[in-house]
């Protein structure tokens, strides 16, 4: 059981919740909020995640990403502790458990009268299965272009936030874009955090990220672009929409966020950086919630 909760990749799973919350707050400040939407989007956020981290697991082990020269954490299938056929197995149940979870919230969401719309998400939920699996699972993994990243700003980002305020008021507040915009960036950052650690494993076995395109140090500035432009959109939304200067709360993360920052420019080796995935998600539940609640406030 250890191995399969390893493998689930605990310390990720706050960025569905964050992405999901940051919604929820949205919609809660603009008056439309439906709490069995906001759980059912939590949940099948979740699913989604946990599908990604399973297939990133089997796909990195066919692929040669996770070998013995790889510098952070050792995988479930790598190893051996679970075999290629039990990952698959556990695959497929996510990719099922996804697809209930999200046809029993787009039901809660709109209604049997309303199938035009649950027909639109259910392509939309396709594609956010086909990329949970594709990113390195498939035969020409999108993750090994470097694609990653943008990957995860249209999915944590502005699919997770607007799609869930879709799902609740049947519109989108087009201003909601920029707190997106500051999720989907903290989002992207995790990923470059994963990739600034694996860069040496990943340019051995022709994964081609982002950090291994342009170099450790510019991952490093990339990364210190990614955090600034996530506070800086968020602060432009405040600006945009200003009712109190209790909006500004989230600026209280701040400190935190950029502390990620620059342990990762500090940071020398693969045990220096590793810690800074469970830090940097995290942050970014911090920010979320700092956020909100200072929309709530206002």
């Amino acid at each position: 059981m250890k191995h399969w909760i390893s493998a689930f990749r605990p310390r990720t799973l706050v960025l569905a919740v964050a992405s999901i919350g940051m919604g929820a707050f949205l919609t809660a400040h603009d008056g439309v909020f439906n709490g069995s939407v906001v759980a059912l989007a939590i949940l099948t956020a979740i699913c989604l995640q946990v599908l990604s981290n399973l297939a990133n697991d089997y796909g990195d082990s066919i692929h040669g990403a996770d070998s013995s020269e790889r510098a952070g954490p050792s995988r479930a299938v790598q190893t051996g502790a679970i075999s290629k056929a039990a990952m698959k197995r556990a695959i497929y149940f996510a990719v099922f458990a996804s697809a209930v979870s999200g046809l029993a919230l787009l039901i809660v969401a709109f209604g049997l009268a309303g199938w035009q719309w649950i027909l639109t998400f259910i392509a939309i939920g396709g594609l956010a299965i086909w990329a949970a699996i594709a990113y390195t699972a498939s035969k020409n993994p999108y993750g090994y272009i470097g694609l990653g990243d943008v990957m995860v700003l249209i999915f944590f980002g502005y699919v997770a936030v607007l799609g869930t305020y879709f799902l609740q008021a049947v519109t989108v507040n087009p201003q909601a874009i920029l707190p997106a915009t500051a999720v989907g960036l903290l989002g992207v950052a995790v990923l470059n955090v994963n990739n600034t650690r694996d860069i040496h494993s990943d340019k051995l076995a022709g994964k081609n990220s982002i950090p291994v395109r342009i170099g450790e140090r510019n991952a490093r500035i990339y990364h210190w672009l990614l955090l600034l432009g996530a506070i800086g959109s968020a602060a432009i939304y405040v600006l945009l929409r200003y009712e109190s200067a209790v909006q500004w709360l989230f600026m209280l993360s701040a400190p935190v966020i950029l502390r990620t920052g620059l342990k990762l420019w500090q940071g020398k080796t693969a045990a220096d950086i590793d810690p800074l995935l469970k830090q940097t998600a995290l942050s970014t539940l911090l920010f979320t919630v700092l956020f909100g609640l200072g929309q709530l406030l206002a």
